[in-house]
């Protein structure tokens, strides 16, 4: 899995050939659609009028097939590519429990054949079709995603529709991939120095909700427990057409693209779904410190990590800004204090979600983690003390507008970016989590005026809740090879 910041996780990437997609059309217009329990259906819905729209729109039309399908479609006339995108509500939390690593499993799975594809046939139909594609497990889903030219749309709906319909689930493909997968486990993480610092380390130390504190790539005792059953249980539920969304994006006429929506995936049968996980975490009143060894590593690392604020909230928006201000870029504080300043270390790297996805494209407890490999010469409290020291510069002396002006820019700057990828991965991607999560994949457009509201009232709160010592995790690693 490499889209986006995440640097784990998932199928190998495919090209057959350069796709290069140009930005948004900025003469779109937004088409909202509401999902509807009976057949699709489409009812234009202005924008809300509490925020002004931005001169940038991306079209998005957005309906429910009978069968619980949720679909986006956001045409771009740019490029002659295609990007279809299906998103199923399962992942790391809700996989189940003596089964760690088992959504990683089924993602790997889902490539093994289906109904009219053999094995590796569905791979080989994207790239004769000249279309790259990949798959990848996260916190709160896995997905699929491929883009081809635009021509050959209506055929990838046929081949993704194929794999939801019927997987090819038998005891040769399980006992295979489960090979697969343990031995990318020894290869990424048991064999690697700081293999699994922070991104899995870290979530295990600072949760206590078993959903979000497991080993989610998978305990190789609980892989090789996974039997057929299992597999075809885990498939009839969690890749049923009612939790899962399509999003479809590119160069299409919308009207031809439901048409082949409907046929491909109007028929598949729905499935009951089971009640949704508490994943929710206790309020963190004390500091926690960890340390480990590492036989592979050869320099300390030391890793920290706070609770975030619920998502969509006001102090989920501040805390991204307050993540661009203090640990993006070379111009963000952290950067500046511990490297540029001190020499403690080359690189300070981290985010919100950002080992696997970004800040949007999750559902549930999230920390905001930062990490470093540092020098052996430096001590483990004096990182802690720089970390300490640029906090209390901006819980003390507040931040103005011009610095809340320079995060808005490198917000602004990573998420058009974002957009104009040359898969147009991005656009899909949030797309269809917004659906996922939030039944309204146009909140896509209003991201930008959320942060407009942001204030330095609203970012001193955020400071003195979330970037307290009491709601923190610090983590360290005892290197023990030899440099």
């Amino acid at each position: 899995m490499r889209q986006l910041n995440n640097r784990r996780f998932g199928w190998q990437w495919v090209p057959a050939m350069a796709l290069a997609l140009s930005a948004c059309s900025h003469q779109a217009t937004s088409v909202v659609t509401a999902p509807a329990a009976g057949p699709a259906t489409s009812v234009a819905t202005p924008p809300p009028a509490a925020a002004a729209s931005p001169a940038f729109q991306i079209p998005v039309e957005y309906y429910t097939l009978p069968n619980g399908l949720r679909v986006v479609l956001s045409p771009d006339h740019t490029a002659p590519t295609a990007t279809v995108a299906a998103y199923y509500a399962v992942g790391f939390r809700t996989e189940p429990r003596n089964r760690t690593g088992f959504a990683h499993l089924f993602e790997h799975l889902m490539f093994q054949g289906s109904q009219n594809l053999g094995k590796a046939e569905f791979i080989q139909l994207i790239q004769k079709n000249g279309g790259a594609l990949n798959g990848s497990t996260r916190f709160d889903f896995t997905n699929y995603y491929e883009v081809v030219p635009s021509n050959k749309l209506e055929t990838i709906l046929w081949a993704e529709a194929d794999r939801m319909r019927g997987l090819a689930i038998n005891q040769s493909n399980l006992t295979n991939q489960q090979g697969v997968v343990k031995s990318e486990v020894r290869v990424n993480v048991l064999n690697q120095p700081y293999g699994s610092f922070p991104w899995i380390d870290m979530p295990m130390k600072a949760n206590k909700n078993w959903n979000n504190a497991h080993n989610f790539y998978g305990d190789l005792k609980d892989l090789d427990a996974a039997n057929l059953a299992d597999t075809k249980t885990f498939f009839k539920t969690y890749y049923a057409p009612n939790n899962a969304v399509l999003a479809v994006v590119g160069d299409f006429e919308p009207a031809e693209a439901k048409a082949w929506v409907a046929k491909y995936y109007g028929n598949i049968p729905s499935a009951p779904q089971p009640p949704k996980p508490d994943l929710t975490e206790p309020r963190q009143e004390q500091e926690q410190r960890f340390a480990q060894d590492d036989k592979l590593a050869t320099k300390p690392a030391l890793a920290f990590a706070y609770h975030m604020p619920d998502r969509n909230t006001p102090e989920y928006y501040a805390m991204i800004m307050l993540d661009q201000i203090l640990l993006q870029g070379n111009d963000s504080r952290l950067y500046q204090a511990l490297v540029q300043k001190r020499g403690y270390s080359d690189a300070v790297s981290g985010g919100i979600n950002s080992d696997l996805g970004n800040q949007f494209n999750y559902n549930g407890p999230m920390l905001w983690m930062g990490s470093l490999i540092y020098d052996p010469t430096v001590q483990a409290d004096s990182v802690v003390r720089v970390l300490d020291q640029e906090v209390g510069k901006l819980a003390k002396n507040g931040i103005d507008q011009p610095t809340l002006d320079l995060a808005m820019v490198k917000i602004r700057s990573a998420f058009y970016d974002q957009m104009s990828g040359s898969t147009n991965f991005g656009r899909a991607d949030l797309l269809a989590v917004f659906a996922l999560f939030d039944n309204d994949p146009a909140r896509i457009n209003r991201l930008e005026a959320e942060f407009h509201k942001v204030t330095p009232e609203l970012m001193q709160k955020t400071i003195r809740e979330y970037l307290r010592p009491g709601n923190r995790t610090i983590l360290t690693v005892n290197p023990l090879a030899k440099s």
